[in-house]
């Protein structure tokens, strides 16, 4: 893009450049990886609000992260799963009506707070939080609650399963996973994204997709999509635990695999078997795997593997070592 120079003194080419930039955070000195538009002849940096903001929400990130504070996201998550609105969560909490609103939307949460949310992300928490306490809710969203609890906790093979699957990854947010722990829905709401875009998809390109959409979106907004980690393989990034990953789906009736023969060679096609589920992945989400799904459209499965190869990510792994989203910042698409 072109913007103004004061130095040059006309509309100049711009670049953007990566470096290590401090900011106050509680009165606490964070220090970031920034990203800064540049005049492109003098390198003069020039005002860009929306890499600012970025870059002041990674910083924020950064000290929840070191603070091991829930993210705006996670909160939202909890209060998700028991389908509350905003107002209602605080009531319950006993907290201001505009307290979770400004917490969803990126202010940082005192440690008392946040350890009452951690405590509530189990539903037997919850139920015992309930017992405990006196409820501001009204009788009709008390029971509607209780009855979501119950179904919470009745679905023991779902609970079974995710335990499972979280297992296979980190379980601290962290540089393996992009700060997040796994997402078995986001990842699923992932898969059938792309399944559903293009005519055919074959597993070795989906991958692809999937790696540089996790690394874009953690790049732009400081956290992965799904908390999937991915591993230097010879055809390029993969999820760990691909294969019990796809099996998993394949049991929930998300996805199949179609085996075709093409001259000789094995085609895995990945085949969607039901929709991308509502209010699973955030505007933002969608507008990346949209933005990744229009970069490599046209590319079969040995380009983007041969792509992806090109990124440091990958040049700088060896076979079988999990690629540190750290390197997402080198990612230029």
């Amino acid at each position: 893009m072109k913007k103004y120079c004061e130095e040059c003194d006309k509309e100049v080419e711009t670049k953007i450049i990566t470096k290590k930039e401090s900011y106050d955070v509680c009165g606490e000195t964070i220090e970031v990886n920034a990203q800064i538009l540049v005049c492109a002849d003098c390198e003069e940096e020039l005002f860009c609000e929306e890499l600012d903001n970025e870059t002041l929400v990674n910083a924020y990130n950064e000290y929840r992260r070191k603070h091991k504070l829930l993210l705006p996201e996670e909160i939202k998550q909890i209060r998700e799963q028991y389908g509350l609105s905003q107002r209602a969560f605080a009531k319950l909490l006993n907290w201001g009506d505009k307290t979770i609103c400004r917490y969803e939307n990126g202010s940082i949460q005192d440690k008392a707070h946040n350890s009452l949310l951690l405590f509530l992300r189990k539903p037997k928490n919850m139920r015992i939080y309930i017992a405990e306490n006196e409820i501001i809710l009204d009788t009709k969203q008390k029971a509607k609650l209780l009855d979501t609890i119950e179904k919470l906790e009745q679905n023991e093979e779902y609970c079974g399963k995710r335990e499972f699957l979280n297992s296979l990854f980190p379980q601290i947010p962290c540089e393996k996973n992009g700060f997040r722990t796994f997402d078995y829905d986001k990842f699923c709401a992932m898969v059938l994204f792309f399944a559903h875009r293009g005519e055919e998809i074959l597993k070795t390109k989906l991958m692809k997709l999937l790696n540089y959409s996790d690394m874009i979106f953690y790049k732009e907004n400081g956290i992965s999509i799904s908390g999937v980690s991915y591993a230097h393989l010879p055809y390029g990034p993969v999820p760990e635990n691909f294969d019990m990953l796809m099996g998993a789906m394949t049991t929930d009736h998300i996805v199949s695999v179609q085996i075709a023969y093409d001259n000789g060679y094995e085609k895995h096609q990945v085949i969607p078997e039901c929709e991308v589920s509502k209010d699973i992945l955030s505007e933002e989400e969608l507008n990346t795997l949209e933005y990744i799904y229009t970069k490599f459209e046209n590319f079969g499965s040995a380009d983007i593997s041969n792509y992806s190869h090109r990124e440091k990510g990958y040049s700088s792994t060896k076979q079988g070592e999990v690629i540190s989203y750290t390197y997402a910042k080198d990612i230029q698409l």
